[in-house]
């Protein structure tokens, strides 16, 4: 009799430098890969529209991967710890693996299914795959948390380099009877009536093979033009990994080590420090996504919503050129260049005076890398509420950023082009008059308690 062992596959949907893959094949049994869409744990946040598409691609593309080297990929639905529970008993399994999360509600799953499982015989065990360093193993003197991402950065520089990445597998041995698995279709994780997502198919490959490929393609060809290019929004300078991190079809340890081999990895190795930065952060705060890390933020006065002003910021009908251009590339290719991100969310939140957090639920449901982490952190950086943040005075000028990052008109033209005809629409709101409201709205904030 074998017992085999379940891989549990969540934002790690890649063979190579997969921890819980590695740890299952080297027990030495037939190995089960397990995704689990899990829609009705308590606190899990459901995936956007742009993310349930993506995730649809990249779990075909796994269990294709999978069948290729004799394994196969089980999918079931509902809460996590009952259906790991149910999968274990239905393939008398002997070992369950996976990597770790680092959400709070997700983590109390993990958790929950590793003491029950193991108090039932079943060898658990949980690896580090997401992250380069591990949120517990960086804190000031004091042992806190940072709240400052040059000092944190500083100090994750200063520990043990990350771990070299494990080489994918040739064969992964599946087990001799098959398990029942839910049909992907049936899920309905891509749109149908209407169907919204053809930019998104226009302008992404989802999975590990191509997310291998445009690393290669962004180390050979975008990398020594980075700190320069990576601005300009027209350029193509950036690296368009952020969803195939978002997914875990690419590895920070892979992306690192890659980047490093030649000595070039410079200012682009510090952009995955900010993802780290996000991630710790998150561990340490897990309600990120709804409450203000910076809790005087509590007191800001919001004024009351204007639906009409947050649909015309939705769909890029705002009248600021860069803006427009912004919000209708998110609509059409579930991306936005990151520059005209924090433009975007600046406009929204001092220009508009919308709370960042109906900007943060738009971009969950839009974006193809939106993550719990980095989602709501890069929110509250803009608003000034989070950690490391932008000064509230800090407000981005969406035309002055325009004539310093798209001078030539080549990204607004792209998207917005009736901004550069005879006559260009008009701003919803008056720039410098808005400007002057946040600032007062702000003065309440800087009389408020910190906490």
């Amino acid at each position: 009799m074998t017992s085999p062992s379940i891989v549990w596959f969540r934002d790690d949907l890649r063979l190579a430098d997969n921890p819980a893959l590695r740890a299952a094949l080297d027990r030495g049994e037939p190995v089960i890969g397990l995704y689990v869409l899990d829609e009705e744990s308590p606190s899990i946040r459901p995936l956007g529209g742009a993310a349930r598409w993506w995730l649809h691609h990249s779990l075909t593309s796994l269990r294709e991967r999978l069948r290729e080297r004799g394994g196969d990929l089980v999918l079931r639905r509902g809460p996590a710890s009952r259906v790991v529970a149910q999968t274990v008993t239905d393939a008398a399994a002997g070992a369950v693996f996976w990597n770790r999360r680092y959400g709070g509600p997700e983590r109390d799953v993990d958790a929950f299914l590793k003491t029950s499982l193991r108090a039932d015989g079943v060898d658990v065990a949980s690896f580090a795959a997401s992250l380069l360093f591990e949120p517990w193993t960086v804190t000031t003197g004091a042992g806190t948390h940072f709240s400052v991402y040059s000092p944190f950065w500083r100090a994750c520089l200063a520990l043990p380099a990350p771990r070299a990445p494990l080489p994918e597998p040739r064969e992964v041995a599946g087990p001799r009877h098959p398990l029942g698995s839910d049909e992907l279709e049936d899920w309905d994780l891509r749109p149908a009536r209407p169907d919204w997502a053809g930019g998104l198919r226009e302008t992404w490959e989802p999975g590990e093979p191509a997310a291998r490929r445009r690393l290669r393609e962004f180390l050979s060809d975008d990398l020594d033009s980075y700190d320069r290019a990576r601005d300009e929004p027209a350029a193509g300078g950036t690296s368009l990994l952020s969803p195939r991190l978002r997914w875990g079809e690419l590895s920070p340890h892979t992306v690192w080590h890659q980047a490093l081999e030649d000595g070039r990895g410079g200012r682009f190795l510090s952009e995955l420090g900010w993802r780290e930065f996000a991630w710790h952060t998150l561990f340490h705060f897990p309600g990120l996504a709804t409450k203000n890390l910076r809790r005087e933020f509590d007191a800001f006065p919001w004024p009351r919503l204007h639906p009409t002003q947050l649909e015309a910021w939705q769909h890029g009908r705002t009248g600021v050129a860069l803006v427009d251009a912004g919000m209708r590339e998110l609509w059409h290719t579930g991306y936005m260049h990151n520059r005209v991100r924090m433009v975007a969310a600046s406009f929204l939140v001092k220009n508009l005076l919308i709370d960042w957090r109906h900007g943060e639920e738009w971009f969950w449901d839009t974006l193809v890398d939106a993550d719990a982490a980095n989602n709501p952190f890069n929110w509250q950086w803009v608003a000034g509420s989070g950690a490391d943040a932008a000064p509230y005075f800090r407000i981005f000028n969406p035309e002055l950023q325009a004539k310093k990052f798209d001078a030539d008109g080549h990204y607004v033209r792209q998207w917005a082009p009736e901004h550069l005809g005879d006559d260009p629409p008009e701003p919803i709101v008056d720039l410098r008059a808005t400007r002057q409201a946040a600032l007062d709205a702000y003065d309440v904030v800087k009389r408020a308690p910190r906490g």
